[in-house]
């Protein structure tokens, strides 16, 4: 009898925590069920996804997955540095003039382009959709004030503005996030703040106000969830953009300062100087750029298909 308890008492407890059990795989299956159809429902958008996914891991393992140094003058048996060898078993995309290889350094620029993106979309989207927000829910001459200000800054193209900023700042990784977030706040403000005259003009916001509700907690409570679906295409959108302009600053010299590796350093460095005899060294800084750009922006893309009531009905 005592047997005959102890294996019923075992048995209860394991059925009764067998559904606990059941719950994270079947939670699992549903999340993947769920990727899977969006993937199929948007494949550009989910190879989009994978890429920048490769970036990240890519960024963060840089000293894992770089095969050598990317400061590091590699050198031949007579100690001279290996200085512009072709793409080989050794070096799998060749080496620059100073000997350098290249693949590491395209490894490490990848952690200066996802931080400089990843920072100056968070500031420059937090920067906007304040201003927005304060903007299109306020209105009146605080609305008037902000605006002709946004107007003034978009009015200067977003690589000029980056450059005269960056000229007078000097060369610094922090400067080159503060200029690309001062490009970003404007237009990200301009389309928040659309989106929440769009908003105010729904009954709950009567509601909430004819109980009493105060307007910050009206904005934080009500209105900023309604705008999040924009935000989040803006921000992923802008992660290309910030890229390209990183890019841009490198390449006219006004970028983050020799010796850290940057893709638009390389481009306007070894790769201009050597287009002709060594094209490598402007093609595979170029590819990793493009494909990042593209997939920053066909992720933008999807997501705005999905979170967009409207496109997502078609």
């Amino acid at each position: 009898m005592p047997g005959l308890i102890h294996e019923s008492v075992t048995a209860d407890a394991a059925a009764a925590a067998s559904p606990r059990e059941l719950r994270v795989p079947s939670a699992l299956r549903s999340a993947c069920a769920e990727a899977w159809r969006l993937a199929r429902r948007k494949p550009l958008g989910a190879v989009s996804a994978l890429i920048v996914l490769g970036l990240v891991i890519v960024a963060v393992l840089a000293p894992v997955l770089a095969p050598r140094d990317p400061n590091l003058f590699n050198l031949n048996e007579r100690g001279l540095p290996i200085r512009m060898q072709a793409p080989s078993a050794a070096f799998p995309l060749g080496t620059d003039p100073l000997g350098r290889d290249v693949l590491s350094r395209i490894i490490y620029g990848a952690q200066v382009s996802l931080v400089v993106g990843l920072a100056s979309v968070i500031i420059g989207t937090l920067l906007g959709t304040f201003l927005g927000l304060v903007s299109g829910y306020w209105e009146g001459k605080l609305d008037h004030v902000i605006q002709r200000g946004v107007d003034t800054t978009m009015a200067i193209p977003g690589i000029v503005l980056a450059l005269a900023v960056m000229s007078v700042l000097g060369q610094s990784l922090v400067n080159i996030i503060l200029v690309i977030a001062l490009v970003i706040a404007p237009g990200a403000s301009r389309v928040v703040r659309g989106t929440v005259l769009a908003v105010k003009q729904h009954t709950f916001i009567d509601a909430a106000q004819a109980l009493g509700a105060s307007p910050g907690r009206i904005v934080v409570r009500h209105v900023l969830p309604n705008v999040f679906a924009p935000i989040l295409v803006i921000a992923t959108v802008w992660l290309g953009n910030a890229i390209v302009i990183e890019a841009a600053l490198s390449f006219l010299g006004l970028g983050t300062p020799p010796p850290t590796p940057t893709w638009g350093a390389m481009l306007s460095g070894e790769g201009r100087r050597n287009l002709e005899t060594a094209p490598y060294l402007a093609i595979f800084p170029g590819l990793a750029i493009s494909i990042v750009v593209l997939a920053f922006n066909m992720l933008g893309d999807a997501l705005r298909d999905l979170l967009d009531p409207r496109l997502r009905s078609r």
